[in-house]
């Protein structure tokens, strides 16, 4: 991609704003017309969200929308909404046991109500407060107890698919161990044994940055630095690890780009967040810097891959060796064509990785790395800019969607292909347009003067 190093983030003001405002209207269609007897909202086909059964993954960004939506606005009608549905439906995610999937659901919801009342914004309310804690600590433990133990004795937290399964994903699942440390839960084992929620999240960490990225050094043929593998299998017998595998890329040795984002993301956002930790917390792992080594070679070596297999604009195809990619020609050096007939974009992994590239900037400028945090942050902007506009901006009132051109799951063929096209476009993912007001927010914060938007 091309980084617009003269971009500035004041720059991108009206385009929030204009985001914002199409936002409000697409979170009232479906909140106006969804039936929730159907089940959560996934994607959209021909522009009305639908749900897809797999897991029940999405519905946290449902309603978080909503929550963000206030935050950027404060308009408390959507306040009303997302706190209203939290209360009603998330429970059963708290305590879900067959999912990795708790950062996801339950930080975007709980973590958001609770954010927002530390701030200030909500007015603060003891047992409301205690509500979201509760909850929240709860999540984090029951997330840390879907435990797979490796040859090393260390381990992972466990994909839905089984116990075999290490997915990419996850790594953005650790915000809510983070926050149940914070909290200061733990997990209850076998004979009262205390487990503490930050050794399973560095453990889990540790782990994906080990056998779900690649950093050029010789591991296989393929091996090339930055380069993620979306889910990682172990032989649960001897703990070994055995292969590299997909469930949503083209194949274990190409990049699934959603998977890329993940990475790149949930790193940052875990090294801001370990900048906030006490030596005596870090101290039985090592000290800070050999807690967070892996996690910053993780993140450097991803963002980097980002930018290097990207179009022009800051969009990615939906996967690195995605075979039609051939056929397009130099589609790096130029902007990214959600409308081509080859393979799909996924403006989803775009923007979930534009809040990594900015994160992991502001990470390293505050660490005195000013050279190399001003290229991510600006990196980040650049996709932003892209994101916030047509065509990926949805301004359409018949569509329910906000971000358009995101893919969910290509080698399935779940995706909607409108008439007269050969492959998916036009379509919005929930996550995707979650992840789209949040990349948002956090800059309006930034415009406006407002806190630093974080997790914890």
């Amino acid at each position: 991609m091309q980084i617009n190093n003269l971009l500035h983030v004041d720059d991108l003001k009206p385009q929030i704003e204009r985001l914002f405002e199409y936002s409000g209207q697409k979170i009232l269609a479906i909140e106006n017309t969804w039936i929730p007897e159907k089940g959560t909202p996934v994607f959209t086909v021909a522009g009305t969200y639908t749900t897809r059964g797999w897991t029940e993954w999405t519905q946290g960004f449902q309603f978080g929308s909503a929550i963000l939506q206030f935050d950027a606005t404060g308009d408390e009608q959507f306040l009303e909404i997302g706190r209203r549905n939290t209360i009603e439906k998330m429970a059963p995610h708290v305590t879900h046991i067959g999912v990795h999937d708790h950062g996801f659901n339950n930080v975007s919801t709980y973590g958001n109500l609770r954010r927002l009342m530390r701030e200030g914004v909500i007015p603060h309310n003891d047992n409301e407060m205690h509500f979201y804690e509760l909850a929240l600590k709860a999540s984090a433990a029951v997330q840390a107890s879907r435990w797979t133990q490796i040859k090393d004795g260390t381990g992972y937290i466990a994909s839905f698919n089984g116990p075999h399964s290490l997915f990419s994903d996850t790594i953005r699942s650790l915000r809510v161990l983070a926050l149940g440390h914070t909290l200061g839960a733990v997990l209850m084992g076998e004979g009262d044994v205390a487990i503490r929620l930050l050794e399973r999240l560095l453990q889990h960490s540790q782990t994906t940055a080990t056998y779900n990225v690649y950093y050029g050094e010789g591991r296989d043929a393929y091996d090339l630095r930055g380069r993620v593998v979306h889910e990682s299998i172990f032989n649960t017998n001897d703990g070994n690890y055995r292969c590299p595998s997909t469930q949503q890329g083209y194949s274990p040795f190409t990049t699934w780009t959603r998977g890329l984002a993940w990475i790149i993301t949930g790193y940052a956002e875990q090294l801001e967040f370990f900048d906030t930790l006490s030596e005596d917390d870090l101290e039985p792992y090592g000290g800070y810097g050999l807690a967070t080594a892996h996690i910053r070679k993780a993140a450097e070596a991803t963002a980097d891959f980002y930018i290097e297999n990207t179009a022009q604009d800051g969009i990615p195809y939906w996967d690195t060796g995605a075979p039609g990619l051939a056929e397009l020609g130099d589609y790096l050096a130029v902007p990214a064509d959600p409308f081509n007939d080859l393979e799909p974009v996924d403006s989803s992994a775009a923007a979930i990785a534009a809040q990594g590239l900015i994160r992991l900037g502001n990470y390293l400028r505050k660490h005195g790395e000013t050279q190399a945090g001003d290229s991510y942050y600006q990196a980040g902007l650049t996709v932003a800019k892209t994101l916030f506009a047509e065509p990926y901006l949805s301004t359409s009132e018949t569509h329910q969607g906000l971000l358009l051109h995101s893919v969910y799951h290509r080698p399935n063929g779940w995706d909607y292909v409108p008439e007269g096209r050969k492959i998916p476009c036009g379509e919005a993912s929930m996550w995707g347009d979650y992840h789209a007001r949040e990349l948002a927010v956090l800059l309006w914060r930034e415009i406006v003067g407002k806190p630093y938007l974080t997790f914890f």
